[in-house]
């Protein structure tokens, strides 16, 4: 049954039908000009508006092998990368499609076709091996496309894989040991996949047939012995075995008769030769289900904004001259990343909170509430941006900008109880001020019935719902500056006796006090609920704290489980072939990665280092709150 690439071009419709397609063509992303390589601001804006989690797959080899076609099948696009004709090279740098992925929902295929490598026009062997790094760096497969067979001079042309340990550093340290930096590329290199293009011969060795992938490892056995032509004989070879995690390999037929390669672009399924439709369904096939996202150094996702600045790092380092190295990249990659999920997470808590502002003055139980809930989704929205944020300073930092604007809106809350409040007594005492300045009160019996008209009120106030926090206080202060008014019709009553008054004096005192004491339990009932609801608000922080490191740790543990798993296979395939130092070098390295694993994995770090950051996160905001009631309780006991 012939498998074709074109079955492929309805998902891929569908899917750009609901993510309204990324891009109608192709667009350079690195421009390669006399050497010098340059990135092109179009390409990282559209990077930069893809929030979606990007499967890289990259496509390097000599040029005019025919790489360009192969990319446009994956794009499910009969042309797009550009296909030469001639002996001329027709793409120059590094050229990017992003397509909606159409195996994975909510990802994106971003399709990488690179410079053809041994340019004659060119004539620069370290151009072409920054580009080749470039590829690996930035993909999660790396395609290597060549003609005919895999025999050793295929092998010799692909010599950059040899260079890679002088142009790719892991560890910014210039102690770090180059052998035990090679040994670790396995933990971050992508798949690498060898097609062969025009393949004619048959897939049999030793009269037996074999697999393609077969074929390959075949092509990449070493040969014993300790010389200079043997050395240079293994090396590539080595350097392809011990650098990417898997190795796969396709080869095609001829695509169609040597008078119809001229035109391949506009050529039908129909004109195409069934087992090359057949071998590249299958290729696509492979692409679309086995094509890991990419992944950071420690296992963070990469999504298109996070491409497009390993793209910036990596070029500018590149161009001064420097060696790209993936833990700068990675710090420098986190520090941009960890601010704008701050700033975003902060968006969420502030947009959140605008609909309780304007329902303002509420009571201490809504606004914490609302608090929390809004709190709870900051923190949620910066745990899914951020990564290696391993000293929790920008999740600090969050936490406290969050908690200075939720201070703002509790005064905000608190000036608008006030001016409620006030205006309610305003209204409620209209008609009282009426019957102070006509004189009721100033006549014989008037303090009893002074006394009876504002207790009145002062009860209809309490009754009136949604004052907010500062309704005993605003009362308190409101009576308190009537206080010489009540005192002046007591004293004016000509009812009352000397005895009267006294008694109506300390009733007055005792209602005051009794007020008093009905604020500042009011007072401490607010500031206990908010403490209460910081103190959810914290363990709910903890636990999503958990959660992110969890989730990291899981991620390490992948990237850990793969290289081990890589290297134990070549472990048994050097034992299979007799190379036994070979071998317990590679059982080295096993052990020193189970090792890594063992220590990343452990508890130990959440305790040791994660829980006191924790606590002293969770000071801020009951700090901030207790400044808040000593502040207030010493406005009142200045007026």
């Amino acid at each position: 049954m012939i498998i074709s690439p074109f079955s492929k071009q309805e998902e891929l419709e569908r899917a750009s039908m609901s993510n309204a397609r990324l891009m109608s063509s192709p667009i350079c992303l690195v421009e390669n000009v006399n050497g010098s390589l340059r990135v092109c601001k179009d390409a990282i804006e559209l990077l930069s508006r893809i929030k979606e989690p990007v499967v890289v797959v990259s496509v390097v080899g000599l040029y005019r092998t025919g790489k360009s076609y192969l990319m446009n099948r994956l794009a499910g696009q009969q042309s797009g990368f550009a296909l030469g004709n001639t002996i001329e090279s027709k793409t120059k740098g590094i050229w990017m499609w992003c397509v909606p992925h159409p195996d994975k929902e909510g990802h994106t295929l971003v399709l990488l076709d690179t410079e053809g490598l041994g340019d004659v026009d060119k004539g620069d062997s370290k151009n072409d091996g920054w580009i080749f790094s470039l590829a690996v760096l930035l993909s999660s497969t790396l395609v290597y496309n060549s003609r005919g067979t895999i025999d050793n001079n295929a092998v010799e042309n692909l010599h950059y894989v040899s260079e890679l340990a002088e142009q790719i550093k892991i560890r910014s340290t210039e102690a770090a040991d180059e052998e035990e930096e090679d040994s670790k590329f396995v933990l971050f290199f992508p798949s690498f996949i060898w097609v062969v293009r025009d393949f004619t011969l048959e897939l049999v060795i030793d009269g037996k047939k074999v697999t393609q992938d077969e074929y390959l490892e075949f092509a990449l056995q070493l040969k014993k012995g300790v010389n200079k032509k043997i050395s240079d004989y293994n090396l590539p070879r080595q350097c392809i075995r011990n650098y990417f995690p898997s190795r796969n390999c396709f080869v095609f037929p001829s695509p169609a008769s040597p008078e119809n390669m001229r035109r391949l672009e506009s050529l039908q399924e129909r004109d195409l030769v069934a087992d090359f439709l057949e071998v590249t369904g299958r290729f696509c096939d492979h692409i679309f289900h086995r094509s890991a996202v990419k992944t950071l150094k420690g296992g963070h996702r990469v999504t298109g904004i996070l491409l497009g600045h390993l793209v910036e790092i990596y070029v500018d380092t590149i161009s001064s001259g420097k060696v790209p190295c993936l833990d700068n990249a990675v710090v420098t990659l986190a520090n941009l990343e960890n601010q704008a999920a701050v700033q975003e997470a902060l968006i969420v808590y502030q947009s959140g909170m605008e609909a309780v502002k304007n329902k303002f003055p509420v009571n201490v139980d809504d606004i914490s509430t609302e608090h929390q809930k809004f709190s709870r989704l900051a923190t949620s929205e910066f745990m899914k941006r951020s990564f290696k944020d391993e000293k929790q300073e920008y999740l600090i930092k969050l936490v406290e900008n969050i908690d200075v604007h939720y201070i703002g809106l509790l005064k905000e809350n608190e000036m608008a109880s006030e001016r409620k409040c006030q205006d309610l007594l305003k209204n409620l005492f209209s008609e009282m001020n009426k019957r102070l300045q006509n004189g009721e009160y100033s006549q014989s019996g008037g303090h009893e019935l002074y006394c009876r008209d504002r207790d009145a009120i002062v009860e209809k106030y309490r009754r009136e719902p949604n004052k907010g926090v500062s309704a005993e206080a605003v009362l308190n202060e409101f009576l308190n500056e009537r206080g010489a008014e009540a005192n002046s019709i007591l004293y004016t009553d000509t009812k009352l006796t000397e005895n009267d008054r006294k008694i109506q004096e300390e009733k007055e005192k005792n209602a005051l006090l009794e007020r008093r004491c009905k604020e500042e339990e009011e007072k401490r009932i607010q500031v206990e609920r908010m403490t209460q609801a910081e103190k959810e608000q914290q363990e709910e922080r903890m636990r999503q704290m958990e959660e992110k490191f969890n989730q990291e740790r899981d991620q390490l543990q992948k990237e850990m489980d793969r290289a081990i798993e890589s290297k134990l296979k070549e472990q048994a395939e050097m034992l299979n072939k007799g190379f036994r130092e070979k071998a317990d070098f590679l059982d080295e390295e096993i052990k020193n990665l189970k090792k890594e694993k063992e220590e990343k994995s452990s508890g130990g770090f959440m305790k040791e280092y994660l829980m006191p950051i924790v606590g002293a996160v969770s000071e801020i905001l009951p700090a901030m709150l207790q400044y808040k009631v000593m502040m207030k309780g010493l406005k009142t006991k200045t007026k």
